[in-house]
């Protein structure tokens, strides 16, 4: 009886560390579309600002 709940509880923990990877992986991915959406952003205002400063001729 007690080989069979040390089998259960290790079978719980290995579910678990395969959860915690799989959530890990698209906290990641989420993470990474947030970086690159930013930096999408960031370059649309640096090419606005540049537009900006070449029509008006200011510094």
């Amino acid at each position: 009886m007690r080989i069979f709940l040390i089998a259960i509880l290790f079978a719980m923990l290995g579910s678990g560390c395969a959860v915690v990877a799989v959530a890990d992986a698209a906290v990641s991915v989420a993470a990474t579309t947030v970086k690159i959406g930013a930096s999408v952003v960031e370059t649309a205002v640096d090419v606005t600002a540049s537009g900006v400063k070449a029509v008006t001729g200011s510094d």
